[in-house]
């Protein structure tokens, strides 16, 4: 009896302080600060180890772009090695030649460019005097001094941002040959690597991550395809428009747009604002103006055919959360976290969708936990 009653009493006491509201929340907020910590810790590992896992996330982007090539191969009946080798040896060629094209591009028409520009830049002066805005040239040799006098006092900034962009470059290099390699294995040996990992799995797990997996995937290769083919529209529209307008350094300008617009809704068009302004200093404000109109009009393309149904059906995605996904992405890991954010969020929503309603059907699905995973390479 008198256990009965303490137990009575507690709850009451229980009932009396802690509401069955705040119970609840409470509940939830300690799940909520542990799932947080368990990103935060994530995330930080991800930054601390970024020269290791950068070149893994863009070896797996180009893999999910070279696989249904090696399959094709596989399919003819080319020996699993032997198509993984060829397909990796003929892309890296056509990068070497397409980067080869574009540095000699730049190398021989960087002449040119400072001359036009040096005369782009007297046009754009006097047009500051001359035009609506009717600037005296005090005004104009008043900001030019202020701009040297910043260089001057940063002087040391500016040296020490050198020595730094060097060892970026030894890093990007460093990068590049450890993607490569993971590249060449994951078109190899994917879906060994893959089994290995479902293998580390609770057994009862083991077809729900083997589901979302496929999912992820599945994402993941609809989303290069698209994109590859969104950049190709947006380089060639604008590369033409370069071209006839006779701007310096057409070639090597459609490079930096196609490689840009891998970042989605911002990277064309910060591109193609670069492409106005080479114009602007060096073939005219008129022609500048034309080129302006060109990168509006295949971001138009760009935002209401090509997106909607190519990356639409790819990336079920908010606009929103592209845009906030990439702001994340560019905090965390700069310009290559803008460019890794959109697929990683974009997984993430496939998987986690897989995985609740998996959850909410109770479905099981019987797999062998060593022979279905997701296409090769993951």
């Amino acid at each position: 009896m008198s256990s009965g009653n303490t137990n009575t009493e507690t709850k009451g006491e229980d009932s009396s302080t802690v509401t069955t509201g705040m119970a609840i929340a409470a509940s939830w907020a300690w799940r909520f600060l542990a799932v947080v910590a368990a990103v935060g810790v994530l995330l930080f590992m991800v930054g601390y180890l970024s020269e290791v896992t950068i070149p893994i996330a863009v070896a797996l982007l180009l893999s999910a772009l070279l696989t249904p090539v090696r399959q094709f191969l596989v399919d003819k009946g080319w020996r699993q090695g032997l198509a993984s080798a060829t397909v990796f040896v003929v892309g890296f060629v056509l990068v070497i030649t397409l980067v080869t094209v574009v540095i000699r591009q730049f190398a021989s028409g960087a002449k040119d460019l400072v001359s036009q520009a040096g005369g782009g830049l007297d046009k754009v002066q006097n047009w500051l005097v001359t035009g609506p805005l009717k600037l005296s040239q005090d005004q104009i040799n008043s900001a030019v001094t202020s701009l040297k006098k910043v260089a001057v006092d940063n002087q040391g900034v500016l040296t020490t941002g050198a020595i730094s962009t060097a060892t970026s470059v030894a890093h990007i290099v460093t990068g590049l040959v450890l993607a490569l390699f993971t590249l060449f294995f994951f078109l190899r040996d994917g879906r060994k690597i893959w089994t290995w990992m479902v293998g580390l799995m609770p057994l009862r797990a083991r077809a729900r991550v083997s589901e979302a997996a496929d999912r992820s995937w599945a994402t993941l290769t609809g989303y290069v395809r698209a994109t590859v083919l969104v950049a190709a529209v947006d380089a060639t529209g604008i590369g033409l428009g370069l071209l006839i307008l006779g701007v310096p350094l057409a070639i090597p300008l459609t490079a930096l747009v196609f490689l840009a617009s891998f970042i989605p809704i911002i990277g064309a068009l910060i591109s193609g604002l670069v492409a106005v302004l080479v114009a602007l200093v060096t073939v005219g404000l008129v022609k500048a103006i034309i080129v302006l109109a060109v990168v509006i009009a295949v971001q138009q393309l760009e935002g209401h055919v090509l997106q909607p149904v190519l990356l639409g059906r790819a990336v079920s995605l908010h606009p929103l959360a592209v845009v906030l996904a990439i702001a994340s992405g560019v905090i965390l890991l700069g310009v290559v976290g803008g460019l890794l954010a959109v697929p990683i969020a974009a997984c993430a929503n496939a998987a986690v969708k897989s995985l609740a309603a998996t959850s909410r059907t109770g479905s099981t699905v019987h797999r062998s936990p060593v022979g279905d995973g997701p296409p090769d390479p993951v």
